[in-house]
């Protein structure tokens, strides 16, 4: 089977991840497949934020879990955060934010790593606290959260659930 294809097929959103740190050179392949993902206009408008410092790492998991009102993790022990942001004026942030997740799950699959999409990134940096945050780390510009992609070395083992049916239409 085509690699590609079979990368496709194998990924799933893992949500066990071990303590051991993606390396430098598996995040820079990753970040730069997020930044290859198609997107409007070819404007290359989406921003990526790389966090694997434990401490700021555990700040975004308080900041996302409190927009729910939950006290567990919901990065799941990932020991990496990529947040992903886009410029709020443009017409497709949320969907060119949202290839470059994808682009960055299939590739982390394809290094052997787990990945997951984590919702709420744009209620945790449309809150002052994430502004702030943002503002710290020098991060320019009116941006939207799209999402996080956590991504580490997954703990478990997933096979795909049975795909639904009569999802696919053929008009010849």
């Amino acid at each position: 089977m085509n690699t590609v294809i079979d990368t496709i097929l194998k990924r799933r959103s893992i949500k066990a991840y071990t303590d051991e740190q993606v390396t430098d050179e598996e995040l820079e392949q990753i970040l730069n497949c997020g930044l290859y993902a198609p997107n409007g206009r070819s404007a290359q408008a989406p921003v990526f934020v790389a966090v694997r410092d434990k401490q700021t790492r555990d700040l975004l998991s308080k900041l996302n879990a409190r927009v729910i009102s939950e006290e567990s993790d919901p990065f799941y022990g990932a020991p990496c955060v990529i947040c992903v942001l886009a410029d709020r004026k443009r017409s497709t942030a949320v969907e060119d934010g949202s290839l470059c997740i994808g682009n960055m799950c299939l590739a982390a699959q394809s290094l052997g790593l787990g990945s997951c999409w984590i919702h709420r990134c744009r209620q945790v940096f449309d809150s002052d606290d994430g502004k702030a945050l943002l503002e710290k780390w020098g991060v320019p510009g009116d941006l939207i959260g799209v999402g996080f992609c956590i991504v580490g070395h997954s703990a478990q083992q997933k096979e795909a659930a049975p795909r639904r049916e009569n999802r696919v239409f053929y008009i010849d």
